[in-house]
């Protein structure tokens, strides 16, 4: 039986997860389009979390446009954000108002877009340096 009713809904979805620790779990659903998403219970919210990418050295306003044409327009729960060097994606619910629906709706909301988004984000990561390179 579960702990909390974030785990409970994790294994109504039924979603490939692990609790890290108390109150952390981390995705790892291919099907579900949920690898690498943390959720947190850290009262009174719940905290959704997913590194995109670090952000690169060129291109940046270009990419700068592109996430917050992509908050405006195609996340419908959450928002990229930046994290010391990282993209993330992250959303927050009230732990005490959640209910299924709610949760559902933010992981809906992730999936769609690193299925969708990351294709294009990833064009801005920085290349690596090719081997044998002076």
């Amino acid at each position: 039986m579960a702990d909390s009713k974030i785990e409970q809904y994790l294994i109504e979805m039924m979603l490939t997860y692990q609790q890290i620790e108390k109150n952390l779990w981390l995705l790892d659903d291919e099907e579900h389009s949920l690898q690498g998403v943390a959720v947190m219970e850290a009262d009174p919210l719940v905290i959704i979390r997913a590194e995109i990418m670090d952000i690169p050295k060129e291109k940046l306003l270009e990419l700068y446009t592109k996430l917050l044409e992509f908050n405006a327009n195609d996340v419908i729960h959450g928002a990229y954000a930046l994290d010391k060097n990282k993209i993330i994606l992250i959303d927050s619910l009230q732990y005490a108002s959640m209910d299924f629906e709610d949760f559902r709706a933010s992981l809906d909301s992730f999936s769609l877009a690193l299925t969708q988004h990351y294709p294009i984000l990833s064009v801005y990561r920085d290349k690596p340096a090719s081997a044998g390179k002076n």
